[in-house]
């Protein structure tokens, strides 16, 4: 089935468009020019902006150095054996080879650029796959994107509690199981797996393509790079092993060239190595006269990282510093044996850095995973809550870039627009060769009016008016305004309007009022104010999606009274606010104020009920607002798509949506 990207509906396989919101199903709109162009292209005709979607595909044998087909068999897969009598030069033939196998593959001809992974040529390679340790890796075009795959299948039946198939005929196979365990919104540093079949005893996966992510060790290598972040990049070392190790994947550790940067210099992994012998591990981690760390016959232990982390420093060649020197020693020794103890030494690595501001490493989360379904790991839930208890290291952060985007819509079946909002942002970037900040201050006000004709538009733009203005007058420091300031801004909004109200005689329904929500950012501090129902939400990668703003309506208000949640919004009138700026003076308003920090990329959603209503955004969340967390999507784009999404499905009031992104790290500024 097709799934229509616009609206997630499933439609045949045939469809050129979607049944339900009549998308295009064969075409995809260029990102840079708005082009129309075909869905199977890698660029776009008119700009060659990249428009295809690639994935990395891994093609495996069962058996370790077992991927090449018996000797003179080419089969559908391209790969052969030297045959009975034919001498190969492993060296010469795959140099970069770490541990060479007697068996590995060679690729015949017809495995090459244009030519297919599978039988059904929906996925095209984009350059000769190249073998490395018994295994064949390329980049592979989907020629057919929005065609669902077995395995996202059953990641939407785990989303869903249902059970998914352990075996079945050309189903999952076994390199699959531990990518599949293991994906969670939760979890970027794993790479999202997209398919999964196996033939016979070939086994393949897709999974999303990272090579072009920037390396750990360049990184590493930068003189820009400072203690705290090399700190950062140990402690989510730490956290990956703890993640890796029930499933025997923390070899995926131990390749200097498997440990990537994301846009934002997180940690992640650029694909998952299990336990085995021809696990390709990087030669900075061998000792001259000792056997390569991952061969031994002895289960992997911390001095393994201990070894990746003085790797990094040898490689790069900087010096090592404070007490992590002797925290590389004592991994190496032994002393260290347990995660909680390298916690606890990193802790005092970061005291002794003096950057004990603000909390950037969170202990690993309690739901690691969902319950996995073709893995069966006894222990993994355990290991993943007794996470919880161990220590937290602590470092400095620092806004790295604030960007923001608002849109405001009529709805398809309103004659005005009621709705108000506004962007107020200053922001001072400072890029020096050792030292480099960013200064910003963002003010976002959203506003939902209402009251007779014309009265609700009024009351929504006195409202931003009277905030951004008073704003402008007292918010002239490097610090949040204090909540009392905050409060007092609020009552001048609503006095603004009241006052109307009582200069033009309103009374009853045609008094004029208008919720708000409005959010304030200092640095990688937050603060938000709001009265009525209209929302603030955030979404991060740790968390997922999650509501700040408790609305202001009777069906909450008895809740709040301990009143069941169906009961409470049982009565009709459950979505009657029971606050609101303007139809009465601040005695009859209560504003509900609050203040955050931003310690992880963060995706703020401030909107009215016209996009919020019927769960629109807890249903859509993982398709329209997850990916704006990258640099790579357009916020523009994004807060359009959004009320694109609240016209189909709501579009029976007016919808208003404002998106900012904001990006933290840790603190380029600490001593070295």
């Amino acid at each position: 089935m097709l799934i229509c990207p616009e609206c997630q509906f499933e439609n045949p396989n045939a469809n050129k468009f979607c049944q339900k919101c009549g998308a295009s199903l064969s075409y995809k709109v260029c990102p840079k020019c708005s082009t129309d162009v075909p869905v199977n292209a890698l660029q776009c005709h008119n700009c060659g902006a990249d428009c295809g979607t690639v994935w990395w595909a891994i093609v495996k044998k069962e058996g370790i150095g077992e991927l090449a087909a018996p000797s003179g068999d080419k089969g559908q897969w391209g790969l052969e054996a030297g045959g009975a009598g034919e001498e190969k030069n492993i060296d010469e033939e795959m140099p970069d080879a770490l541990f060479p196998m007697p068996n590995d593959p060679v690729l015949s001809p017809q495995f090459s650029v244009g030519s297919y992974l599978d039988q059904e040529q929906r996925y095209q390679f984009l350059a000769t796959p190249l073998p490395q340790n018994a295994e064949v890796c390329a980049r592979v075009l989907d020629c057919q994107p929005y065609q669902v795959s077995l395995v996202e299948t059953i990641l939407a039946n785990q989303r869903q509690g249902l059970i998914a198939p352990v075996t079945e005929p050309n189903g999952i196979p076994k390199i699959a199981e531990a990518y599949i365990s293991l994906q969670s919104p939760h979890h970027p540093e794993i790479p999202k797996i997209h398919d999964a079949w196996q033939d016979g005893d070939v086994q393949v996966i897709l999974i999303e393509d990272r090579s072009d992510w920037q390396s750990l060790l360049d990184s590493w290598k930068k003189e820009t790079t400072s203690s705290s972040q090399i700190l950062h990049w140990c402690y989510q070392m730490t956290q990956l092993w703890v993640l890796l190790e029930p499933l025997n994947c923390h070899y995926s550790l131990l390749d200097l060239s498997n440990l990537r940067l994301d846009e934002d210099q997180s940690l992640g992994l650029q694909r998952l190595y299990a336990e085995t012998r021809d696990n390709q591990i990087s030669s900075e981690l061998q000792e001259e006269e000792e056997e390569p760390l991952g061969l031994s016959a002895e289960p992997l232990t911390l001095k393994a990282l201990g070894r990746v982390w003085q790797a990094l420093f040898r490689s790069s060649q900087r010096t090592q510093f404070g007490l992590l020197i002797q925290v590389l020693d004592d991994l190496e020794q032994g002393t260290i044996q347990t995660i909680a103890q390298l916690r606890s030494r990193l802790q005092e690595v970061a005291t002794e850095l003096e950057v004990t501001t603000s909390p950037i490493f969170q202990p690993m989360e309690a739901e690691q995973t969902t319950s996995p379904t073709l893995l069966q790991v006894d222990d993994f839930e355990d290991s993943a809550s007794r996470a919880d208890d161990l220590p937290t290291v602590v470092l400095s952060v620092q806004l790295s870039s604030l960007e923001d985007a608002g849109c405001t819509d009529v709805g398809r079946q309103r004659q005005h627009n009621q709705d108000c909002f506004g962007i107020a942002t200053k922001i001072e970037k400072v890029d020096l060769p050792k030292n480099r900040f960013l200064q910003a201050q963002g003010l976002y006000i959203l506003c939902d009016g209402m009251g007779g004709h014309a009265g609700g538009e009024v009351a929504s733009e006195l409202a931003v008016q009277t905030l951004r203005q008073y704003f402008q007058e007292h918010w002239n420091t490097h610090q949040l305004p204090t909540e009392e300031i905050i409060r007092e801004a609020v009552y001048l909004a609503n006095e603004a309007i009241y006052q109307q109200n009582q200069q033009d005689a309103r009374s009853g329904v045609g008094r004029m009022g208008t919720t708000l929500v409005m959010l304030l950012i200092q640095g990688n501090q937050a603060a938000v104010a709001h009265v009525g129902d209209s929302r603030l939400y955030r979404l991060t990668r740790k968390r997922g999606l999650e509501q700040l703003t408790v609305d202001h309506e009777v069906g909450q208000r008895e809740i709040n009274k301990g009143v069941e949640a169906s009961i409470a919004y049982s009565r009709p009138d459950a979505y009657q606010l029971t606050q609101a700026l303007g139809p009465r003076d601040e005695s009859a308003i209560n504003p509900d104020v609050e203040f955050f920090d931003i310690n992880e990329d963060s995706l703020f959603i401030l909107v009215s009920d016209g996009l919020s209503d019927n769960d629109l955004l807890e249903t859509y969340w993982e398709t329209h607002l997850q990916p704006l967390l990258s640099f790579a999507n357009n916020l523009e784009q994004g807060v359009t798509g959004l009320i694109d999404l609240a016209n189909q499905y709501n579009g029976h009031d007016n919808i208003t949506a404002i998106l900012i992104r904001a990006k933290v790290r840790p603190n380029v500024g600490s001593k070295e």
